[in-house]
């Protein structure tokens, strides 16, 4: 298949290197012209998964890249920018969402900023680093287009790379935007050294957060139990190369997000997604204290003081 992959960062490169590995015509669309010509001159990304080999990917502005021409385009580009880079693709070639966020001007899912063309979204425990190191793992494709998940999987899935595909989009990309925000949270119990009983503690309970979210939104329980919910979050808050669970960990050793972001070198969605998620939470009126928790510290408030009102909440029923 003849493939363009939006997005010059980790996962765009580690999935262009995923695809290629399965035999597609791969093309890389950066926005920065330097990194377009650094990865043509020596294969290799200069700035994100720097050892993953590019050879036999082609790169080249997102302007210049063939989108009309494609058979697939996937979109690995920051939420912040999802909306526009979605409105302005030619052509009516289905997308394949690879962000993990929502759209911040509207709330919504990312999907739903897709016009015109079938779309479908990939998520899962799926680390770039590992995957550009050929190391082996599980993912989920969701579509209300059940022929186009299908196609997905069966182009791409592979012996490192295994798909399941699943018909609940909502609770899919739902997954995909709050496990970010939990894994914030994670990481201000490794900065506070509050060990692995908390941390057991509050993944088990944001897991909680976002299906009872999911439910409300229309979402199928199971999805929350699955790869793009317990798989995704458990590695997002666990795994060293989780930039979420170490933005986390910065800001709770004194860090402002700010900081944090600017010491990571790479978006952290969690920093966006956290407030949207909030907001939506409010509209559909459902409770998610340790998303409004993380809210409250971005805005200033201690994390001592957060640790003490979760802590102090009236005991209930789990």
């Amino acid at each position: 298949m003849k493939i363009v992959v939006v997005g010059g960062g980790s996962w765009g490169t580690g999935f262009s290197c995923l695809l290629r590995d399965r035999g597609h015509d791969v093309t890389l669309a950066c926005r920065d012209p330097e990194q377009v010509r650094a990865i043509d001159e020596t294969g290799r990304n200069p700035k994100y998964l720097t050892n993953a080999d590019l050879s036999g990917v082609r790169a080249t502005t997102v302007d210049a890249a063939p989108l009309a021409d494609a058979e697939v385009i996937v979109l690995a580009v920051p939420s912040r920018a999802f909306a526009d880079v979605a409105a302005a693709l030619p052509g009516k070639a289905p997308v394949l969402i690879l962000t993990k966020g929502l759209d911040p001007a509207t709330g919504n899912r990312l999907s739903t900023r897709v016009e015109g063309r079938s779309v479908a979204v990939l998520s899962g425990p799926n680390m770039a680093e590992e995957i550009a190191d050929g190391l082996p793992t599980a993912t989920v494709i969701a579509s209300d287009d059940r022929e186009l998940a299908e196609r997905l999987q069966e182009a791409i899935n592979s012996m490192v790379f295994r798909i399941y595909v699943n018909d609940d989009l909502v609770g899919v990309e739902l997954c995909a935007a709050a496990k970010n925000v939990i894994a914030l949270a994670a990481g201000g119990v490794d900065g506070l050294g509050l060990g692995d009983n908390a941390k057991a503690s509050l993944i088990t309970r944001g897991l909680v957060e976002m299906s009872r979210l999911g439910e409300a939104c229309g979402a199928q329980a199971e999805t929350f139990s699955g790869l793009a919910g317990m798989g995704d979050l458990n590695v997002t808050c666990y795994s060293g190369y989780g930039r979420n669970r170490k933005a986390g960990e910065l800001i709770a050793r004194g860090a402002t997000a700010d900081e944090a972001a600017a010491q990571i070198g790479q978006v952290v969605e969690g920093l966006t997604t956290a407030p949207v998620l909030r907001d939506l939470s409010h509209r559909v009126g459902v409770e998610l204290p340790i998303t409004e928790g993380v809210c409250r510290v971005l805005g200033g408030e201690s994390l001592d003081g957060l640790l003490a009102s979760l802590m102090g909440r009236q005991p209930t029923a789990e």
